[in-house]
């Protein structure tokens, strides 16, 4: 049944019904006419047979040799004749074929037949039946006309079997050939239907490989009929999909990688508000809102990052009911995020979804309150030492230093508030320098040794007046060479030594530790002071910040130490970190590359 589904098998059968229906009403026709036309064909050969009959009696009607002559016609042409006259004796034809005889009386009496007699009339029969014979005859009947004035009529008949077996003859040919033509027919059209249906077996073959994927695939043009035309377009299609889907694959490839790379989160929904598309920024948002919202063993599971968060599913609806975009701030994790929501349109102006852009603006809140807080901290910390010395300066107008020690006192505490100023002015320019990039670091090959002997012999002094006991440890050999800028490392030693002797009490110790290996100097100092809290350690390096919140004088410092420690040890390619517990004590370590040539100025 399969053949029957498929186009070979339907142009087949069609042309095969086609034509047997023609030859079958194409035989009937035939059958039919071949019948009429020997029936005709007897009729009229029994026509002239009666004429003739008719003729030679007419002439001599007692003659015996009329009568043999009448007798050899009707029996040359298997029939019999029968000659019915006024005033002779009726005569029936000694035919020897095994006919039946018919009597006078009975043609006298027919209807039709006795038309001849009475009227003078030819007459025909086509269908005569004899007796209670079954056998069908055909019988001419034609007036006599004597030459004495009398008349008669002679009737010849034959027997329909010839012309049946003349007829069924006819029919087994027809029969045949019609046979022969419908299996020539049915080759010839399956092989025209095959001819004609295998290029389109082909496109179909190729339509299977395309919609695999194979783009490649080609259809073999073979005529140049509407099916080549077919295939030419076929190929052309063919061609044409394959340049559009290499575009779009790379133009979805350039958008997915914009996405990727891209810095905030996108998503993109449809009408419905279903999240359709997102990129890795977001993809952590989502993550940090389900972990925040207490689902973290979901928030790892990527079809549940499909679950869109409360918050945005209803500013998406403000989106979709006003048509307008509309803007939101999380936080998420300690971390501030703001969203934009965009409606999108269609061809038809009609919203079809939305597109979310997440901007990660923790950096931009943090350098915001850093500036605001730098402000704070640079008026806080200039407004004691301006109003020291405003207050002395009055007391120096107004005269109320009575005595010289007096006068030199407030002198002295202007002098050191003014120096106190002027320090905090050039760490300032000295952090400004470092971190917009415009510190030029001025390198050179310098002694380890001697180096550190010298920075750590400066504070002998100030640590037997605070009764801390100072040491330093290494290097192993001090007639090793380190490329780096002296001025700038010894600035870093004096901050941390400094910090170290004004955190420690009496009685402490600060060890100043350096080890030289074959890739780094390594640097540490460690106090035995009171400490750094644990919730203090990650901002010791930030600007101003101070583990004393009141921010106090005497021994705290102005907060920029580390800062700038931190910036001069990372311009020598290094890393500066701390390590404290409270009421043990705290050590500062930084290591630098031994020889980088890279930073080496001319």
């Amino acid at each position: 049944m399969r053949i029957w589904r498929s186009v070979v098998g339907k142009v087949w059968g069609t042309i095969l019904i086609l034509v047997s229906v023609v030859l079958l009403f194409l035989t009937m026709l035939l059958l039919q006419f071949f019948e009429n036309y020997h029936r005709t064909q007897v009729e009229e050969q029994m026509d002239l047979i009666a004429e003739k009959v008719a003729q030679i009696i007419s002439e001599d009607p007692h003659s015996l040799k009329a009568q043999a002559v009448a007798s050899q016609i009707v029996d040359v042409y298997k029939a019999k004749a029968v000659i019915i006259s006024d005033n002779e004796p009726n005569w029936i034809s000694p035919s020897s074929q095994h006919l039946p005889k018919i009597s006078p009386n009975r043609l006298q009496n027919d209807p039709v037949l006795s038309k001849v007699l009475t009227k003078g009339e030819k007459v025909r029969v086509s269908d005569f039946i004899v007796g209670h014979s079954s056998e069908h005859f055909v019988i001419v009947g034609d007036p006599i006309r004597y030459s004495d004035g009398n008349t008669g009529a002679v009737y010849v008949y034959q027997s329909l079997e010839a012309i049946k077996k003349t007829t069924a003859g006819a029919k087994k040919i027809i029969y045949m050939s019609a046979g022969i033509a419908i299996i020539l027919t049915t080759i010839f059209a399956f092989f025209m239907s095959t001819r004609i249906t295998a290029p389109l077996r082909s496109m179909r073959e190729a339509a299977q490989q395309l919609a695999k994927g194979k783009f490649n695939t080609k259809v073999p043009i073979l005529t140049n009929d509407e099916i080549g035309e077919l295939g030419i377009a076929f190929n052309q299609m063919a061609r044409q999909l394959k340049t559009n889907l290499t575009a779009l694959k790379q133009e979805k490839e350039q958008l997915a990688g914009i996405l990727s790379s891209m810095a905030d989160g996108v998503m993109t929904f449809d009408k419905r508000g279903q999240l359709l598309i997102t990129n890795p920024p977001a993809e952590r948002f989502l993550m940090s809102w389900h972990y925040d919202q207490g689902e973290a063993t979901e928030a790892k599971n990527p079809i549940f990052l499909k679950k869109v968060p409360l918050p945005i599913r209803e500013l998406f609806a403000k989106v979709v009911n006003g048509e307008k975009k509309q803007v939101t701030e999380l936080t998420v994790q300690g971390r501030t995020w703001v969203i934009v929501i965009t409606p999108l349109y269609d061809d038809q102006s009609v919203i079809r979804g939305a597109v979310a852009v997440l901007r990660d603006m923790t950096e931009e809140r943090h350098l915001d309150e850093l500036r605001k807080g730098f402000i704070a901290n640079v008026s806080h910390e200039l407004r004691t030492p301006i109003a020291l010395l405003q207050g002395y300066s009055e007391a120096i107008v107004d005269d109320v230093a009575g005595t010289e020690e007096d006068k030199k006192e407030i002198a002295k505490i202007i002098y050191d508030e003014s120096l106190r100023m002027g320090r905090l002015v050039n760490e300032l320019l000295d952090l400004a320098r470092l971190e917009t990039g415009h510190f030029q670091l001025n390198k050179t090959n310098v002694e380890i040794g001697d180096f550190f002997k010298r920075v750590v012999g400066k504070f002998l002094g100030p640590a037997r007046e605070e009764g801390v006991t100072l040491k330093l440890e290494g290097p192993k050999n001090g007639s090793d060479v380190v490329w780096m800028d002296p001025d700038r490392i010894e600035q870093v030693l004096t901050n941390l030594i400094d910090n170290a002797l004004r955190h420690t009490e009496a009685g402490g110790a600060v060890t100043v530790h350096v080890n030289d290996t074959k890739e780094r100097l390594e640097v540490s100092v460690a106090d035995t002071g009171s400490g750094i809290a644990k919730e203090d350690l990650p901002f010791v390096f930030e600007r101003f910040y101070k583990g004393d919140k009141a921010r106090t004088r005497g021994k705290a410092g102005t907060g920029l130490g580390l800062a700038i420690a931190k910036n001069i040890v990372e311009a020598h390619q290094g890393e500066i970190m701390v390590q404290s517990i409270v009421g043990q004590g705290t050590t500062f370590s930084f290591y630098i590359p031994r020889n980088n040539k890279s930073q080496k100025q001319s």
